[in-house]
């Protein structure tokens, strides 16, 4: 399997990804060395956090060999930092918008590109240029009715709600038909405090809370 597939396939099978905001290097890295130690594999680093290409690259060195831990880069907004990203060890790009020029660089790379949208026209724009993973921003505006109404006309979207989404809702917006799910403040927030043994905690109810979901969807 080409590694892009890969990844795709590591992040579905996480359920969650962890949207990672760290207010320092070693912050970043404890809050995301919690989460996956909680279950939630699917890192997502945020650029707004300090050095966040020297946290993806510690943190890919040291889960290269589980295959079950995948972690990218968030907030990209332009292809200089989504190659930065890359270079590090991102296996995936997430971005709050639209950016064609990450995209061209995303598929150059054969690295899964899940852009932010919040109209049919972006979502159509970002289809067309080869993006993998629709992310639906701000999810807590947009709400679980958005995913049926555009998996109407783009049925092939694989849609990603990111913001809004919590442990109580979650199991509502896979029923809506997310491919996954991204989760923030709900999930690493005490992390922002240095709470990591609560950021584990979060992690273990959320990967509880997505092997439940698949077991009833079966």
């Amino acid at each position: 399997m080409l590694p892009k597939f890969e990844a795709l396939e590591a992040v579905k099978n996480a359920g969650v990804v962890a949207v990672v905001r760290g207010r320092s290097e070693e912050n970043s890295y404890k809050i995301s060395k919690a989460s996956i130690e909680g279950g939630i594999k699917a890192i997502e680093l945020a650029f707004t956090s300090p050095n966040a290409d020297v946290t993806i690259k510690r943190l890919s060195e040291e889960y290269a060999d589980d295959p079950s831990v995948v972690v990218g880069a968030g907030t990209v907004l332009d292809p200089s930092t989504a190659r930065m990203a890359m270079i590090a060890g991102a296996k995936f790009i997430v971005s709050p918008s639209y950016n064609e020029e990450v995209a061209e660089l995303c598929n150059l790379y054969c690295v899964p590109y899940m852009p932010g949208c919040f109209t049919p026209s972006e979502v159509q724009k970002a289809l067309s240029t080869g993006a993998d993973v629709i992310k639906i921003f701000p999810g807590a505006i947009a709400t679980q009715k958005m995913i049926p109404e555009l998996q109407g006309p783009f049925p092939q979207a694989n849609i990603m709600p990111s913001g809004g989404v919590s442990l109580d809702n979650m199991a509502e917006w896979f029923k809506a038909g997310a491919f996954v799910v991204g989760a923030g403040g709900s999930l690493v927030g005490p992390g922002a405090d240095g709470d990591y043994s609560k950021v584990k905690e979060n992690a273990q109810k959320f990967h509880a809370e997505f092997e439940r979901i698949q077991q009833e969807a079966k």
